[in-house]
């Protein structure tokens, strides 16, 4: 049964809670668009999901199908159950006005960035700044060279590609449909993406 279906606006933040045994099931509605994505144990948001421990886990920096992002202590908050995608970026981060200027120049100091997003949405659940940890970026290609060397490449999704994650506790989940127009992981035209809850 469906729980609750929204598109995204291109640029805009979402965040909801998953009750334990829901699934979210994220569609990349138009094609190439990265969905830049935190996760928390609704109970206690200190216990957030950790990159480095979901990471160790599973001896991979890619997340695919049966991939668990898990907290700092290792504790599953959400589980892949599929994925129309080869793999999924949990190391490029979240954009911001400082890393876009840093990257871009100080022209882009202004633009709208993730970070920005993911404050405006914690603030509905009385966090803020210091709540903001290492993100995943769905449908987000940034290959791992041999030396270690990452780049921010065209994406591998397509219109209507999608991810779906069952909830394994009570998890906040927070979305930002990813503003960033200065490297091509949207394809620099930012798109919609779906969010599906499914009891």
């Amino acid at each position: 049964m469906i729980v609750r279906d929204e598109v995204v606006a291109p640029r805009a933040p979402w965040s909801a809670i998953l009750e334990k045994g829901q699934t979210l099931t994220i569609v990349d509605v138009d094609g190439n668009q990265a969905v830049d994505f935190l996760a928390y144990d609704a109970d206690d948001t200190a216990n957030a999901y950790s990159a480095q421990a979901t990471l160790q886990e599973q001896d991979s920096v890619y997340l695919v199908t049966g991939s668990v992002l898990r907290t700092a202590e290792s504790v599953p908050l959400l589980t892949i159950v599929a994925t129309d995608v080869e793999r999924h970026d949990t190391l490029g981060g979240a954009c911001s006005k400082e890393s876009n200027t840093l990257r871009y120049g100080f022209h882009t100091f202004s633009q709208h960035a993730c970070a920005d997003n993911f404050l405006a949405e914690f603030s509905r659940y009385g966090m803020g700044k210091r709540d903001q940890v290492s993100n995943i970026n769905w449908f987000m290609n940034v290959p791992v060279d041999p030396d270690g060397a990452l780049g921010i490449v065209d994406g591998i999704s397509a219109p209507g590609l999608s991810v779906s994650l069952r909830a394994e506790t009570r998890v906040l989940v927070v979305v930002s449909n990813c503003p960033q127009i200065n490297n091509p992981c949207n394809g620099f035209d930012p798109s919609r993406a779906r969010m599906t809850i499914h009891d």
